[in-house]
């Protein structure tokens, strides 16, 4: 069932409405007669009338009702809502507490719930919600104390009280919305669904949001893609460290994933993510009002030095770049400005210049076909004042289309000024930084908007029946923890491995020497020790006359370490040559909302050191398994820096992807480590493994 009734209804019920000061059945009903097109129906079966409308005693005698919104305690809640779907309402709005976010009894209640609308198919906010606002029909459906203006920016939040903040100031600003929702506890409609019905909207230019987890991250990863195509999101997401995450999980039942999970999941959806609400609406501002800049050259125009410094410091802090102004636009600047302006980006118009001045300077940088964006900064001088300049602003802007954001360095002497290029959709700001952020926020919705998306990479190869026979074996013999023995999981989904075998005897060691043939590497292989190194249980480059002796050695080694270690045997593997390779990293993690999380990074002994890595959501395309050698900072070791061949990168990029889909085909995968994957010129081998499994998930 879509949403369009949900922010356009024509009738509105509030059952729990009341007269009672302070309440929040009189708050909800106060709100909607005050603004709402519609018809506001209280429901009360213990009065005739709250403020001045008369009452109905229940659900079923308000006859045809677009909106339920329930204000009733708890535990008559959910009885509410059955009725709602009984008499056929499609929408309903549970404002009530008391559900997930209070313990053991609310989160069952809260199952419920969810249980009785989706029998019903009904969609439901909250519970737990402050409520839900819609300008398009003057809905405020909400006990916050605030309507929002017009505008074309639709909002989500987990949290109502952060609602009633934003609005407060965005009221002040004369920031305006098109739809505001409360999500709640999310027991039945999240941020996937407002995402889409918002992408869907006309009406809506920008989507932004606070959230504090998301329920399904790869669904949202999937339904947000869809959108950002054509509308930008923007958002806040908190619980970013150990302590706040713990904060949002007791605040609404949210048990918040990792961040590296939702920087790679919010990026690869094409989600802008703000660090803060300033930044967040910043952002909103810009992409609601502005085109987008075709390049990422920028040029700011000033009458003060130190202001025009700090913009372009801003410059090189973002994805932009200062444009480079052709030979025609100096020359222009140069007849415009006097001898002790500077015509160079940034350009300085000096203090003494009036309005024609700065506007003709404006006019000559907004026509140079290297300017793609332009940042105007002022500050307040006798010859000049900001409602002249804004009005000069809005107009170059509209003549040349190209994005713009203002910085006026004034109080109270900026603020009709600033009111001016606003309602011309042109951000205006106190901070020059904060101006190029906005137009930085504008190169990064562009590049979203140009992004082509590849499906995920299928490989046909894998015997996924093998692996996972391979698994169903670990997990019978009680083993949680695989390491090298489980080698051949990866040789069945494709993934190249040195030539050796898992021994129990020093003979079969021997033999197996023999038949690779040189020099060997020697494992211990237990279960109960992954950190072999560390006791001294690896051993390089074995000739093979001290085989037999190395493996009696390695398994003294072991019991003497962990004497109840359960010893599977000894890996005897062929030695690849380090030096001619480069060690990396391919790792899996399963997130709690976001499913596997695919990591790639510089390997071996310095992975922990260094922390050079990227991670994905999986499943990925092959397109996103190179990105991620993009990303990593030893790219240039990769592609041959210093002299080295450069790697085989399509064999990294399969390998990815074949750790991709084994960690998407079995959820049982908590943890999987290649490590190292030792890339060379022509190709890449897992040389180690090591994984953790959920054996109720085989």
């Amino acid at each position: 069932m879509g949403l369009e009734t949900l922010f356009a209804p024509q009738r509105v019920a509030v059952v729990g409405a009341t007269e009672r000061e302070g309440s929040v059945g009189r708050a909800v009903v106060e709100n909607l007669l005050a603004t709402f097109d519609g018809e506001t129906v209280p429901v009360n079966p213990n009065a005739e009338s709250v403020l001045g409308r008369e009452t109905v005693p229940d659900l079923a005698s308000a006859g045809d009702v677009d909106l339920a919104v329930v204000v009733v305690p708890p535990s008559v809640a959910i009885d509410v809502v059955e009725q709602a779907g009984e008499v056929g309402v499609e929408n309903v709005v549970v404002i009530t507490a008391g559900f997930g976010e209070t313990g053991s009894e609310g989160a069952s209640r809260e199952r419920e719930l969810r249980d009785v609308a989706e029998a019903y198919d009904l969609n439901l906010v909250g519970p737990n919600s402050l409520g839900v606002i819609a300008t398009g029909v003057g809905m405020n459906a909400t006990f916050g104390p605030d309507m929002a203006l017009d505008g074309s920016i639709s909002f989500m939040s987990q949290s109502g009280a952060f609602v009633t903040a934003v609005l407060d100031w965005a009221n002040d600003r004369g920031i305006g919305f098109r739809d505001v929702v409360s999500l709640g506890n999310k027991a039945v409609l999240d941020e996937r669904d407002f995402v889409r019905a918002w992408g869907d909207d006309p009406e809506t230019d920008v989507i932004l949001g606070y959230l504090e987890g998301v329920e399904e991250g790869r669904a949202f990863v999937d339904a947000a893609r869809e959108v950002t195509d054509d509308t930008p999101i923007v958002l806040v997401k908190s619980g970013r460290t150990e302590a706040g995450a713990h904060a949002a999980a007791s605040h609404t039942g949210t048990i918040a994933g990792s961040e590296a999970a939702y920087e790679a999941g919010l990026e690869q959806a094409g989600v802008l993510r703000a660090e803060n609400v300033q930044e967040l609406f910043d952002s909103a501002e810009a992409l609601a009002g502005q085109p987008l800049p075709e390049g990422d050259g920028v040029a700011v125009v000033t009458n003060a030095g130190g202001p025009g410094v700090m913009a372009t410091d801003a410059v090189g802090d973002a994805g932009l770049s200062l444009a480079s102004f052709t030979q025609e636009t100096l020359d222009g600047l140069a007849e415009e400005l006097p001898e002790t302006a500077n015509r160079y980006n940034p350009v300085d118009v000096i203090g003494d210049a009036d309005v024609e001045r700065f506007a003709a300077a404006i006019d000559t940088v907004l026509g140079d076909p290297n300017v793609d964006a332009c940042c105007i900064v002022s500050c307040p001088v006798a010859v000049l004042t900001f409602e002249d300049l804004a009005e000069v602003v809005v107009e170059k802007q509209a003549e040349h289309g190209k994005p713009v954001a203002v910085c006026f360095m004034g109080g109270d002497s900026a603020r009709d000024a600033m009111g001016t290029v606003n309602e011309a959709g042109i951000p205006a700001y106190f901070d020059p930084a904060r101006a190029i952020r906005s137009l930085d926020a504008l190169r990064e919705y562009r590049d979203v908007s140009q992004r082509t998306y590849d499906p995920p990479a299928e490989y046909d190869d894998v015997d996924r029946e093998a692996a996972r026979e391979i698994l169903v074996d670990a997990a019978d013999r009680g083993e949680t923890r695989l390491g090298v023995e489980a080698m051949d999981l990866l040789s069945e989904y494709g993934i190249p491995t040195p030539e050796g075998s898992v021994v129990d005897t020093p003979e079969d060691a021997e033999e197996v020497a023999e038949s690779i043939g040189g020099d060997v590497v020697m494992k211990i292989v237990s279960p109960d020790i992954l950190h072999k190194s560390d006791i001294g249980g690896v051993r390089v480059g074995v000739p093979d006359e001290e085989v037999a002796a190395t493996y009696d050695d390695l398994v003294q080694r072991a019991r003497t370490y962990q004497p109840d270690a359960h010893i599977l045997g000894v890996q005897v593997q062929e030695q690849l040559d380090l030096d001619e390779g480069v060690e990396t990293i391919v790792g899996v993690n399963r997130d709690p909302q976001f499913g596997p999380l695919v990591l790639f990074g510089l390997g071996g002994i310095f992975v922990e050191v260094l922390e050079d890595t990227t991670v994905r959501v999986a499943p990925l395309s092959e397109r996103e398994a190179s990105e991620m050698i993009d990303d990593v900072q030893a790219a240039p070791l990769l592609r041959g820096a210093r002299g080295r061949d450069p790697v085989d990168e399509s064999a990294v990029v399969d390998t990815i992807g074949r750790l991709s889909q084994l960690a998407t085909d079995f959820p049982a995968i908590l943890e999987l480590d290649v490590n190292p994957l030792v890339a060379t010129d022509d190709g890449a081998a897992a040389v180690d493994v090591r994984l953790t499994i959920d054996p109720d998930e085989l």
